[in-house]
């Protein structure tokens, strides 16, 4: 070994120190690589599910990673100051490399301070909606409602969300606050409809069908007052009266239970229906399109002449 040190010294013109460190690099190097094939192939004939390789594969790898850049830093970083210059650097390596875990820590911390939702909330954040059922430090999970799905129903789907989120995306939470949601219902009835009648007979369906109390309502906004800045005048059900081009559209507003906004919504509707079959001068209105073949149904063009093309138009309002 020192005929091969002295050859190294002569040929490269390095010094014993030097050498030293290069052959102390080299075998850890040579280590970690050994080390990170053996535990591999021991868990390669473990198992043969593709997803565990990868994680032991991550798992490994950065764990190798980490321990030779320890290694490194003692091999060639001798003293107080430069170990702890070495600690510096190494700890600004890992803030850029692992920015994103980081994040994630610090987002959980903030999710379980500040509590913007909790398990078991209905939330909705960069356009995804769901019930909160796991918080964990760098990822919280919702079961996904939406999407290809109708209403707020659930898909089945659980999505895993980065904590980090809560900083960049805006968060809605369904449940803080006074604990129900605004939901409005539109009918739209012909403009030879009794629609005083019918804005009447909406209120009392509505009134009766929403399931939620002005009193139970009040005590919840109550609470909210003292950690937000909310204030309604009104929380029983209104109906609204506007015309639109096919007819008189009245719109039911209420409040209700975020889950269960679409069964509401079918009770209101099922009620709805039923009355207007006893009521013969109430009648919903729908858009209708018309086709006028004018050859065939008379008419004369602007210049006075028989047209010779059909036309076609939209009707007001139909029934």
């Amino acid at each position: 070994m020192d005929a091969f040190l002295q050859w190294i010294e002569g040929s490269l013109s390095l010094n014993t120190f030097l050498q030293w460190r290069l052959i102390a690099t080299a075998g850890v190097i040579l280590t970690l690589v050994l080390a990170r094939w053996l535990i591999m192939t021991v868990v390669s004939r473990r198992t043969a599910d593709a997803a565990v390789l990868y994680r032991w594969r991550k798992v490994v790898g950065y764990t190798t990673l980490l321990i030779g850049l320890f290694a490194m830093g003692r091999i060639w970083l001798v003293g107080g100051q430069s170990l702890a210059t070495y600690l510096g650097l190494l700890s600004a390596g890992l803030a850029v490399a692992l920015k994103d875990p980081i994040s994630n820590i610090f987002g959980w911390m903030f999710i379980i301070g500040r509590r913007p939702f909790e398990v078991g909330d209905r939330i909705e954040i960069n356009g995804t909606a769901g019930d909160v059922v796991d918080i964990r430090i760098f990822q919280f999970s919702v079961l996904e409602i939406g999407n290809w799905v109708q209403a707020d129903q659930s898909t089945g789907r659980v999505l895993h969300i980065p904590n980090q989120k809560v900083f960049t995306d805006s968060v809605a939470n369904f449940h803080q606050g006074i604990a129900y949601i605004w939901h409005e219902i539109p009918v739209v009835l012909t403009f030879e409809s009794d629609w005083r009648k019918g804005k009447a007979v909406l209120e009392e369906i509505v009134e009766e069908s929403s399931g939620v109390m002005a009193d139970t309502a009040r005590e919840s906004l109550r609470k909210a007052a003292r950690r937000y800045m909310i204030s309604y005048d009104k929380l029983t059900p209104i109906v609204y009266m506007d015309v639109v081009d096919h007819g008189v559209r009245l719109t039911a507003r209420y409040l209700c239970d975020p889950r269960r906004r679409r069964a509401i919504a079918q009770v209101i509707w099922e009620a709805l229906l039923d009355r207007l079959d006893e009521e013969p001068d109430l009648d919903l209105a729908y858009p209708t399109q018309r086709i006028y073949y004018q050859p065939q149904e008379g008419g004369q063009t602007a210049d006075g002449g028989r047209p010779s093309e059909a036309g076609q138009g939209t009707a007001g309002r139909g029934q």
